[in-house]
């Protein structure tokens, strides 16, 4: 076997640095400037991501807090309206409350007028009532029927103490 000649070990050795130092070279002047270069684009690549991202976290949190703060303005807005609403409508109640206190009233005194003239009709009513049946019993009972005035005046008399 050749290789393992002695003699060939120093041009193989030779051939093997001049190789190794080619592709070295070759390497290290057009591979490793554009693995520089995908690097570096892809690091100026993540730090634009980044930026970027922090930008949009930023406008995030902000259109966040202006949407809260809007949310805030209208609840505030919203008890505003309800409270504002709630006390027209109390007014209303109590307006209408009072307007129908009023007519409850000048209704009651009206039948309470109405009962006192039907009260002073039906005693006047009883006073003839009872006048003619006090001389109708006596009339019974004696055998004479006293005068109108008198069974009158004794019918008011009974009832004047009644009171």
């Amino acid at each position: 076997m050749p290789q393992l000649e002695m003699g060939d070990y120093a041009p193989q050795i030779f051939w093997l640095v001049v190789t190794f130092v080619a592709l070295m070279v070759i390497m290290w002047s057009v591979g490793l400037p554009r693995i520089r270069r995908v690097i570096e684009a892809r690091e100026s690549k993540i730090s634009d991501d980044l930026a970027e991202a922090e930008s949009a976290k930023g406008r995030a949190e902000a259109a966040l807090k202006a949407y809260e703060e809007a949310l805030a303005e209208a609840r505030s807005k919203a008890h505003g309206v309800l409270a504002e609403i709630q006390a027209k409508l109390s007014a209303e109640a109590d307006a209408l409350r009072a307007e129908l206190d009023a007519d409850l009233a000048a209704r009651a005194a009206e039948a309470e007028e109405r009962i006192q003239e039907t009260r002073a009709q039906a005693l006047a009513s009883l006073r003839d009532v009872a006048g003619d049946v006090a001389r109708a019993a006596t009339e019974r009972l004696v055998g004479t029927a006293p005068s109108e005035a008198a069974a009158r005046a004794a019918v008011e008399a009974s009832m004047g103490e009644g009171r």
